[in-house]
């Protein structure tokens, strides 16, 4: 490498992958990854899911560049401009960036769609990007990713925090699939239009007392199997739950499994059959919200009753842990709050999330990204919560001339 050419930022590993290119391309700063499952004797190198979030980096965004080694192990990542939906840089069907997901793909397609709401606000046009091919899945899955319907109700609205109005994002849900057999591929379809671009994310200050829960929502699903499974699943969470609060409300989906093609040629079959639950709780304080998301398991085993009511024990186990926001949901905020404005925003959060590997990894990372460290300190009551306190960055949308 020449000495005149770009500092990369070095990383190693194959976890938190797309979180890092995607701190990248919101500061511009140029990484270099290397030792990529380069122990794996089966499968080194980059998988299916992380080649595809490099084509969609590589589509929303305008001058990126990247070269992979020939294995597969190594990726230096150089960002370009975010650039949104804009006509011929990308747009393939009218205003919507159409991503095709291969069937190899094993994890949900909020994998995808939580870097780029992140990168969203800070684009020249709007974000209108459709999921579609035999790898999408919608609902949660055993890898770690949450449905479609948990990001859609517990994450977004958070962004309304920020200044990001979440009334102009919105996520459709076409065709539902879980994931298929051995956790791999779905043939679900999802859009998202995100139209709230902004100059600079708000300093957050959610520093208050969480409240208490007012109301709980949800959503159960089914997809290829009988309908019934759904108020299956509701009713056992009813029991558990209905002695905690009174304003209970989950809906019910319903979808025909999607039409995948096979190998052979014209014929096609039914994927990504299954059925789960998504539950949120809202507290009566504002910007508070709490999340549980099961699915059943691929191999199948498993009756709806033990869904819902897994389900709702996930849920008070997320009301528990106490603070102001999720673990499926620090990850999001915590990262606007440091690309904000330079002012010190706030955050009450639990100490079983605070503590959890995948938060110390991203204090790290944006540390090494040139972000500030995090100011911690114990809330004084019996709580056990922690205050962090964030310093933004500044990272402005240059995009955007208005305020």
């Amino acid at each position: 490498m020449s000495s005149q050419g770009p500092e990369y930022l070095r990383f190693t590993g194959h976890r938190h992958f797309s979180r890092r290119l995607t701190i990248a391309t919101l500061t511009g700063r140029p990484i270099h990854i290397s030792k990529i499952r380069s122990t794996s004797p089966t499968n080194p190198g980059l998988a299916p899911h992380e080649v595809s979030f490099l084509r969609l980096l590589e589509a929303v965004t305008n001058g990126s560049s990247m070269q992979i080694s020939y294995t597969g192990t190594t990726i230096t990542y150089h960002p370009g401009l975010i650039a949104g939906t804009i006509a011929g840089q990308g747009a393939t069907e009218g205003d919507v960036i159409l991503h095709n997901i291969p069937d190899t793909c094993t994890r949900g397609v909020t994998y995808f769609l939580l870097p780029l709401c992140l990168l969203a606000p800070f684009s020249k046009a709007h974000m209108n990007v459709r999921f579609s091919g035999p790898g999408v899945i919608t609902s949660a899955t055993e890898t770690g990713d949450v449905s479609v319907d948990t990001f859609r109700t517990a994450i977004l609205p958070l962004f309304g925090l920020f200044g990001i109005p979440p009334a102009r994002i919105e996520i459709r849900v076409l065709q539902r699939s879980c994931a298929g057999p051995g956790g791999r591929g779905g043939g679900g379809c999802v859009e998202l239009r995100f139209a709230s671009q902004v100059r600079l994310p708000k300093t957050l200050h959610l520093n208050r007392s969480p409240g208490r829960i007012k109301r709980i929502r949800g959503v159960a699903y089914c997809t290829g199997v009988s309908a019934s499974n759904n108020a299956r699943m509701i009713h056992a969470a009813r029991e558990v739950l209905n002695p905690f609060s009174a304003d209970i409300h989950v809906a019910a989906q319903y979808d025909q499994a999607p039409l995948v093609p096979t190998d052979k040629a014209g014929s096609k079959r039914r994927l990504g059959i299954g059925f789960g639950l998504s539950l949120v709780a809202e507290s009566s304080s504002v910007g508070v919200l709490y999340s549980a998301d099961v699915v059943v398991p691929p191999s199948g085993g498993v009756v709806p009753e033990d869904i819902g009511k897994r389900c709702a024990h996930q849920l008070l186990e997320s009301i528990a842990r106490g603070g102001c926001v999720s673990q499926e949901s620090a990850n999001a905020m915590l990262i606007l709050m440091a690309m904000g404005s330079e002012d010190i925003g706030r955050l009450r959060i639990g100490k079983e999330v605070i503590g959890t590997e995948d938060l110390v990894a991203l204090a790290r990372d944006l540390k090494t990204f040139g972000a500030s460290s995090w100011g911690l300190r114990d809330v004084e009551d019996e709580s056990g919560d922690i205050i962090v306190s964030v310093k933004g960055t500044g990272v402005g949308n240059v995009g955007r001339k208005m305020a």
